[in-house]
C-alpha cells in the first residue's frame, strides 16, 4: 500500500502540469479559433458546395477550429506586419482617432493600451522600476510596477502608483498609490519579475528582500 500511495503521488505530481498545460493550450486554442469561425465557416462551406469532389473534405468536424486557429493567427501577424509599416501607423492613428472620438470607449481603450505597453516594454526612467508593497496587509508583500510619480497636495509627500499585476495573469490586477518611503525596492528586471508573477512563484531567485530598508 506504501508504494502504490507513492507512485499514485509521483504520478499525480508527474501529470498535472502536463494536464495544465493542455489545459492552457486548449483554451487559447478555442479563443483563437472562435475569433475567425464566423468568417471562416461559411467560406469552407463556399468551397465545398463550389467543387464538392476536391473541397469535400473541408467540412469534416476538425477541419473548422484548425483553419479558424490559422486564420486567427494570420489576421494577428498580419495586422502586426502592417502596423510596422508607414501605412499600418497611418490607419492605426485613424483608427485611433476614432475612437479618441466616442465617450468611455476612448478611456478604456487609452487605458489598456497603456497598460499593455507597459507590459511589454520593460519600465524605464527615474520612477518606473520594481517593487514589493505591503499588499494586502503590512504583514505580506506583493510585486508591483511602479508607472508613475505623484505628489500628495498640501504636504507635497512623494507618492507612486503602483501597479499589482494578478497571477496568472499579469493584464489584470490593481491600482495601488503608495508612499514612496514606503516601497521595498528590488534589483530585479521586468522579465524576472514577470516570470515570478506568471509561475506563481516557482520560478524566483534564492533570495528576495522583504523588510524596507532603514534609513
Amino acid at each position: 500500500m506504501r508504494n502504490l500511495r507513492t507512485w499514485f503521488l509521483t504520478g499525480l505530481l508527474t501529470l498535472l502540469p502536463l494536464w495544465l498545460a493542455w489545459l492552457v493550450v486548449s483554451f487559447l486554442f478555442g479563443l483563437l479559433a472562435d475569433l475567425s469561425r464566423p468568417w471562416v465557416g461559411p467560406l469552407l462551406i463556399g468551397l465545398s458546395r463550389l467543387s464538392p469532389e476536391l473541397f469535400g473534405w473541408l467540412l469534416n468536424p476538425w477541419v473548422l477550429p484548425v483553419v479558424a486557429l490559422v486564420g486567427t493567427l494570420a489576421v494577428i501577424i498580419g495586422v502586426g506586419a502592417l502596423t510596422r509599416r508607414v501605412v499600418g501607423q497611418t490607419l492605426l492613428g485613424f483608427v485611433e482617432g476614432l475612437i479618441a472620438r466616442v465617450p468611455l470607449v476612448n478611456v478604456v481603450y487609452s487605458s489598456a493600451r497603456k497598460l499593455l505597453d507597459l507590459l511589454q516594454h520593460p519600465p524605464g526612467g527615474k520612477g518606473q522600476r520594481v517593487v514589493l508593497i505591503d499588499f494586502p496587509n503590512r504583514d505580506m508583500k506583493a510585486v508591483g510596477f511602479v508607472t508613475r510619480l505623484l505628489r500628495e497636495e498640501g504636504s507635497g509627500r512623494e507618492l507612486a502608483a503602483v501597479y499589482v499585476p494578478t497571477t496568472p495573469n499579469p493584464t489584470s490586477g490593481y491600482l495601488e498609490i503608495v508612499p514612496v518611503d514606503r516601497l521595498t525596492p528590488t534589483d530585479w528586471s521586468f522579465d524576472e519579475a514577470m516570470a515570478f508573477i506568471i509561475s506563481g512563484g516557482a520560478v524566483a531567485p534564492e533570495a528576495i528582500p522583504f523588510e524596507r530598508p532603514r534609513e
